[in-house]
């Protein structure tokens, strides 16, 4: 038994205990045991992800309680890869933390460390309660991490996020409870082999409950027509908050994808129809709300935000495609875009909120030279590589993950196929790439402006000048966006791992005999 499953979920356990307990007046030493936290679960994250890449899918039982009576982690390609990019996305945040947003209460840091906890219980957990269990630990962080610091805008858009998760999380307790009930299990490999074997009469309502299921991950994740909680929730958070927030709607994606497939056997099980016609046209939504709302977004904030659900709208058709090669490249584009968003966000709170003053400037050279900064240049050149990650143009990684969801998606006369899936994609990423243009023409070349009433012989001589951004999160945004344009390097390693991922995960045979090794329990 490989006990080092457990290490991503105790380390920022008892890193989080410690924090809450550490003096107020140490932010110092506080802020050294976060960040050192996060960053040991990079390395620990990479050895999981080279113990699962052989394919072997090792089961941790708690307690030396076998399955299926008692609780089981899990590790296979699909979680190991999560917590990989759980693991860079929470040592970046976390450095960027430091500069600032971990001041904005005590206990800042210790939340920062049970959201890191939940999401790594996730993805680990082999059991449908425990991943409730680690969703509700996740969720409550991400409560008061979103409100931290006050503010009306915040307070606003953390009332809305906490009642909606709140409902949804009844209702996956319910879902839950129904399906135990039908099916006697917990374990989500073992359901799906009781559930693939129940009496016709209680099919209708074991589908229910699945669509329940899917519909509150669908919650999660921002899935039309429950997503209008999000882009306010995100824009208002911190920067280090919507970093981590990026891989938040994830969660809501991989849940779907792992049910999806061992409990209710993808295209073939009672959930195939459901997710060809509802979970589809859904996703579309889903991609056409999210460019609108990229369009009318005043701030880089609230842009970067619908730029998510544009994202979340293409996993979701991706996983509604129901097929391997759909998921792998579903897989790619995931590690993408949660790298160029959360790298957007760090650098929206690095670029807004800066002050600005407008102070008069005789000459024209000055005025160029003040728009001449390095760092003004720095800031341009993270932005234009985030926006082309995020929007998918080539050659980054962005592009690369829609190609590979394209090229899986079936060229027939279905209603489902490539005929709406190319048009969806082209469309949203053309208004997403008009919307990401203005809003950089805005925030990092901005033109000089003079002030309402100045005489017109002396607007020619004012200059608009922005305070430099912090180089600190400026440099996490370019950690972020450099491991994006790593993708583009080892774009071929990477696209063997997920599509050997996506076939590992439709195996639910194999997750069976790991599970209960001496047969059905």
């Amino acid at each position: 038994m490989n006990h080092g499953l457990l290490l991503p979920i105790l380390l920022p356990m008892f890193a989080g205990g410690v924090l809450a307990i550490m003096p107020a007046r140490r932010p110092l030493r506080r802020r050294a045991l976060s960040v050192a936290a996060a960053i040991a679960l990079v390395p620990l994250a990479a050895w999981l992800l080279g113990e699962a890449r052989s394919g072997a899918i090792q089961v941790y039982a708690i307690g030396n309680w076998a399955a299926p009576f008692g609780i089981v982690l899990q590790l296979d390609r699909l979680s190991a890869l999560m917590l990989l990019l759980t693991a860079v996305l929470g040592a970046v945040c976390a450095c960027c933390a430091g500069r600032g947003d971990d001041r904005l209460g005590r206990h800042f840091d210790a939340l920062f460390q049970f959201q890191l906890m939940g999401l790594n219980g996730a993805f680990l957990a082999g059991d449908i309660f425990n991943l409730f269990v680690f969703f509700e630990i996740l969720l409550i962080a991400s409560y008061a991490l979103l409100v931290h610091g006050g503010g009306e805008a915040r307070i606003r858009s953390g009332l809305h996020y906490v009642v909606l998760n709140l409902v949804g999380s009844s209702f996956f307790l319910v879902a839950i409870g129904i399906l135990y009930g039908l099916t006697g299990t917990l374990n989500m490999a073992h359901m799906g082999e009781r559930l693939a074997r129940l009496d016709a009469e209680a099919v209708p309502l074991a589908a229910a409950a699945g669509a329940m299921l899917m519909l509150v991950f669908g919650l999660k994740a921002g899935l039309f027509p429950l997503s209008f909680w999000l882009p306010r929730a995100y824009a208002s958070a911190a920067g280090s908050v919507a970093g981590l927030f990026a891989i938040m709607t994830k969660v809501g994606v991989y849940a779907i994808m792992r049910c999806h497939a061992l409990m209710f056997d993808a295209g073939h099980g009672m959930l195939a129809t459901f997710a060809s016609r509802w979970l589809w046209w859904l996703a579309l939504a889903t991609m056409v709300i999210g460019a609108c709302g990229a369009l009318a977004a005043r701030s880089m904030k609230l842009l970067t935000a619908y730029l998510v659900l544009v994202s979340v709208g293409l996993l979701l058709a991706s996983v509604a495609l129901q097929s391997p090669g759909a998921w792998g490249g579903a897989l790619y584009y995931l590690g993408s875009t949660t790298l160029c968003t959360a790298g957007l966000f760090l650098l929206a709170d690095a670029l807004e909120g800066l002050p600005t003053r407008r102070t008069p400037e005789p000459t024209p050279r000055v005025r160029a030279v003040a728009r001449r900064k390095p760092i003004t240049w720095i800031a341009g050149a993270l932005f234009l590589t985030g926006a082309i990650g995020a929007v998918g143009l080539p050659p980054l990684s962005g592009f690369l993950g829609k190609a590979m969801v394209l090229r899986a998606a079936p060229f027939d006369a279905q209603w489902h196929g490539a005929s709406v899936l190319w048009p969806a994609i082209l469309l949203t990423g053309l208004a997403s790439l008009v919307a990401v243009s203005r809003t950089g023409t805005r925030l990092v070349w901005q033109a000089p402006s003079a002030p309402a009433g100045t005489p017109a012989r002396q607007v020619a001589g004012i200059v608009r000048h922005r305070a430099a951004p912090d180089p600190g999160k400026l440099a996490c945004c370019a950690a972020l966006l450099a491991c994006s344009i790593g993708m583009v390097v080892f774009a071929q390693p990477i696209s063997r791992y997920v599509d050997a991922t996506a076939l590992q995960l439709l195996d639910r045979p194999a997750y069976l005999r790991a599970v209960l090794p001496n047969g059905e329990g």
